[in-house]
């Protein structure tokens, strides 16, 4: 693919699939972050341009990879007036990669079409190391057409294409993703709640991390999460506050669904009182810092 692509939202997860394409010999042609220093610093890395301007981002490439927040901030760099991305987009493609609400990505399709331009929804369930190394799990969302004319980018970043599935049309990649966050939300304290019971209860816990691995107790989590609850280790790969608004993005669909969802909602007000008690930025696993006797604002959790 000769296409020229920027990438607008460079933190730990875009800076790193712009670095793993540039690896790839793709042209990488700009970067773009809401702090300039931070687009600045990659640019040098990359030898592209950093634009100040969402319009300068959108001039500079054929296919803009977007990693943002939030609903607010995909609104705005795709925002119908003054500065945007939308800004001369005629034949562009956007491929918008952040974990927003379904409708988000809805509107986003229409704002590119009315432009002139198309967008995918490329929704991503890995992490930092996977998103450097091109193993990420991409889930699509979007116009077939559009899919196949950037499949080979997106190949690139999913291990040669055997993590990239083609979901339906704009939204959907989005709703499997918001379902995929919100299961693996309520798997994560739900281990916090057995590991911090199991160390109330004066229990080895290696042995009872080993035990769960070789029960129904297990899961992935157990595997990303279970020692660095243990060791108050909590680094962070998937904060606190993201799974706080993703939870509320499932929790949300449910709500539309006229659902119950019990699991989901105290999974929710569980990761909602870590940004309150401050604890937001802590990886996810530091939830167990609610369920461990002595453990959260009191005794302050290692970064």
């Amino acid at each position: 693919m000769s296409d020229r692509i920027a990438f607008v939202g460079v933190g730990r997860m875009g800076a790193n699939m712009a670095r793993r394409l540039k690896d790839c010999g793709a042209n990488v042609s700009a970067v773009y972050d809401s702090r300039p220093e931070v687009a600045e610093a990659l640019a040098r890395e990359l030898g592209c341009a950093s634009p100040r301007k969402l319009a300068e981002v959108t001039a500079t490439a054929e296919v803009i990879v977007t990693v943002v927040t939030d609903d607010r901030a995909m609104d705005a760099v795709f925002a119908k007036r003054g500065d945007s991305l939308l800004s001369g987009a005629k034949g562009r493609v956007f491929i918008n990669c952040a974990t927003v609400s379904p409708s988000t990505h809805v509107e986003v399709e229409k704002r590119a079409n009315k432009a002139g331009a198309d967008s995918l929804e490329a929704c991503m369930a890995s992490s930092i190391n996977q998103a450097r190394s091109g193993t990420l799990y991409l889930m699509v969302g979007g116009k077939p057409a559009v899919y196949e004319r950037v499949k080979p980018l997106l190949t690139q970043l999913s291990d040669d294409g055997k993590l990239l599935r083609y979901i339906g049309k704009a939204g959907q990649a989005a709703q499997v993703k918001a379902l995929v966050n919100m299961v693996m939300n309520i798997n994560t304290a739900g281990l916090a709640e057995g590991l911090g019971l199991g160390s109330a209860l004066g229990l080895d816990l290696k042995t009872l991390m080993e035990v769960f691995s070789q029960t129904g107790a297990n899961s992935r989590v157990l595997v990303t999460d279970g020692e660095d609850m243990v060791n108050r280790e909590h680094s962070c790969f998937f904060s606190a506050a993201h799974a706080a608004k993703d939870s509320g993005i499932a929790y949300a669909l449910g709500q539309k669904a006229k659902l119950n969802l019990p699991l989901a909602k105290a999974t929710l007000s569980q990761f909602r009182k870590m940004t309150k008690l401050g604890l937001g930025e802590l990886d996810k696993s530091g939830i167990a810092e609610l369920t461990f006797k002595g453990r959260g604002t009191k005794k302050k959790a290692r970064k």
